[in-house]
């Protein structure tokens, strides 16, 4: 968890490519509020190395031998539901990404993501759960454009305005600190406006609330 004093975050990657896991930490030596406190070749490793070394958040690659990330994410969320995973791959497969985002993923970055990315998507997860980007959106909402009427029940929900304007702009990327300004309330009223729609919906997630927006046509689907 967040140290008081120093403000660190701790880190650890699961990666079966040597070079790549050291060009990450690299990338990240310069963070004074980074930490790499452990590195895995694949997820049965990982899960070994998390029974004695406790990170806030966890960079995980999808494909790995032995124990791939598909594998390991469910694994992680459910012994240590309180450490943040963000999945990493070459590609960006919709598909892939929707399914890694429903079953508890933090974010998803391609392995070609710069330095400066990889840091702010490790920084908005620990800080606010979940780091959205285009990528993570729009394989979301394709996500759902896919799946049959029949398979997309919407639970009878009744939103205010506020609510429908904040899950509008929280689908279009915005941070807690720009619905705050653009709505005129502060961003720890956002935040507890979020918790609300959260209950309200049944959504367990960031994720869950954007897929039940496009569900509910309160986002446009085109």
């Amino acid at each position: 968890m967040k140290n008081p004093e120093t403000n660190v975050i701790k880190v650890a990657i699961a990666d079966d490519h040597a070079l790549f896991r050291a060009g990450v930490k690299t990338a990240l030596a310069s963070r004074k509020d980074i930490q790499m406190v452990a590195e895995a070749e694949n997820g049965m490793q990982l899960l070994n190395l998390l029974k004695h070394i406790a990170p806030d958040v966890v960079l995980l690659d999808i494909q790995m031998p032995i124990m791939d990330g598909l594998t390991t994410l469910p694994e992680v969320k459910k012994l240590y539901p309180d450490i943040k995973v963000i999945m990493l791959s070459m590609h960006n497969d919709h598909s892939v990404i929707t399914r890694m985002m429903e079953i508890g993923a933090n974010s998803y970055l391609t392995k070609d993501s710069d330095s400066e990315m990889i840091y702010q998507a490790i920084r908005t997860c620990f800080e606010q759960e979940f780091y959205f980007n285009d990528l993570t959106n729009k394989a979301l909402l394709n996500g759902l454009r896919m799946k049959r009427p029949v398979e997309q029940e919407v639970p009878d929900v009744a939103l205010n305005d506020k609510e429908v304007t904040i899950l509008k702009l929280m689908c279009e990327e915005k941070s807690t600190r720009e619905i705050a300004v653009a709505v005129d309330l502060s961003p720890r009223t956002v935040e507890a406006i979020r918790d609300k729609l959260k209950t309200k919906t049944g959504a367990k997630s960031l994720a869950g609330l954007i897929m039940y927006a496009v569900k509910a046509g309160i986002v446009e689907q085109e």
